[in-house]
This record gives structure tokens, sequence and C-alpha cells, in this order.
């Protein structure tokens, strides 16, 4: 979830390590989207290149990063493996849905395992993790209400997460490219979940939405701001407060996802 600060640590050492490996365009163009259409076949030798150089001059820095992303991409896929195999967790008729999310957070994994692996690093293990967060959501594995309803937290998370870190990607077209299509895909997780749950696609104001624990409001606070780049869109549009929170959605600062994350590792 934080690819964004990976590619761009890496950027900061090796700033033309995108051009030696043909197109900054063509060289991240396998990584734009999730699933199937990942091509881990090409991943290796072009990471091999880039984390190589990047951990030789960072001091292991590079290698923390990924292996902090990897911990969060092992929640994730965690989670929805975990749905799955429960015979309780998940409706039926959303099995195919949440097969299909899992195996992109699957593929995530392998991705951020084989880059720290490329550049002589090793892994980090699987944390333990307790996704019932010490007891808040204790059917989380037996109620489909409330599997839903952290699914909603993660995915919401992650899209609010991806955007905290796309500032520090403007220098660069072609990463940013590829990131805002990972984004864009995050976001339509996020919008079939609330779906399912009966919800808007989208967030009203800093509104969890029916049936969302209180646990779970840091994921939401900060989405009624209603002034973007210094415009108080509601003055200059007619359009409600309410609406055009749900027309912009805010992000949310690395801590924050961290504090979030944390409540489920153990």
């Amino acid at each position: 979830m934080n690819i964004f600060k990976i590619i761009k640590d890496i950027e900061k050492v090796d700033g033309e390590v995108y051009d030696r490996l043909s197109s900054r365009r063509q060289a991240f163009s396998s990584f734009g989207s999730f699933g199937k259409k990942v091509a881990f076949a090409a991943a290796p030798i072009a990471l091999g290149t880039m984390f190589k150089k990047a951990y030789g001059q960072s001091s292991g820095s590079i290698a923390d990063v990924l292996n902090f992303a990897l911990t969060l991409e092992y929640l994730e896929a965690e989670f929805y493996q975990m749905g799955l195999d429960a015979s309780g967790a998940i409706a039926s008729e959303n099995r195919a849905f949440f097969t299909d999310v899992r195996d992109h957070e699957v593929a995530h994994v392998a991705f951020l395992k084989t880059a720290i692996q490329s550049m002589n690093a090793t892994p980090v293990a699987k944390p333990t993790f307790d996704f019932s967060a010490g007891g808040a959501f204790p059917d989380w594995n037996t109620n489909p209400a409330t599997y839903l309803a952290l699914s909603q937290a993660f995915e919401d998370t992650g899209v609010r997460a991806y955007k905290g870190q796309a500032g520090n990607l403007v220098s660069n077209s072609g990463v940013l490219t590829a990131a805002l299509q990972i984004h864009a895909v995050e976001a339509r997780h996020a919008a079939i979940v609330r779906r399912i749950r009966g919800l808007k696609g989208w967030i009203t104001n800093d509104e969890r939405g029916a049936g969302m624990p209180a646990a779970t409001q840091a994921i939401y606070d900060g989405e009624a701001q209603t002034t973007q780049a210094g415009v108080n869109v509601p003055s200059i549009s007619g359009v409600s407060a309410a609406q055009v929170s749900e027309a912009f959605d805010e992000p949310l600062t690395k801590q924050a996802v961290l504090d979030i994350a944390g409540l489920f590792i153990v």
C-alpha cells in the first residue's frame, strides 16, 4: 500500500535507472494493474537492477521500506484467504468477488518478496494477525456482515493511503501513471464492497456508513473537507457541502495508516 514511497525512494538514489531499463513508461507498464495482468515474468530482472543499486547506496533503508509494505500486503492477503477458508465469513454470492480480491493481494505479496530478494535482502516474516482486533470483532470470520464491514475498512484505508503518497510522484510522469492505475483498482474494490453492503460507492462527509463499528472511525476522519486547493467548492458550485465531500476523496497520512493496521497485528 506504500508502493508510492518505495518507488520514490529508489528514484532518489538512482534517478536514471528507469532510462537504462528502456523508457520509464515501458519499464513500469507491467506494474499497472493487479492479478492476472501483473507480468511477474519480467519483474525480477527489472527490479534486480533497480533495487540492488538503491540498496547499495541507502544502507538498507530501501529494504526497510519494502518490508514495511510487505507487512501491510500480508495483512490484506491473509484477511481474504482466511475469509475464504472460513465456512461462515463470506456469503456464497460474494465468494467470486473476494477470490479475485484475494488474488490481487497475493500478487502484491509476491511482487514485494521478489523485489526484496532481488536486492539480496530478506523478506520479513509474515506477522501473526488478529482480525478480531483484540476482541473488538469477535465474529469476524463467522458473520458475513462483520466480514464485509472489515473489508470496507481495509479497502477504504487502501484508497486513502495511496492518495497520501501521490504527491511524492509528481516529478516522474511514468511512475505516477503506474501508481494511479493501481490506485484506481483499489478504489473500484472499495466501491464494490460498499455497494455490497448497501451503501453508496463513495464516502459522505466523515461518515463510516451503516453498520460500521466506532473503532473504524479513524479511517474516515478528515473526509468532510469541502475546500480544495484553497477553493471553497460549495460556494462556487451551488452543490451542498455533503455532496461536495462525496465528490473529493481525501488522503491518509502514513502514520494514520500504520495506526489503523496496527490494530490487527499481534
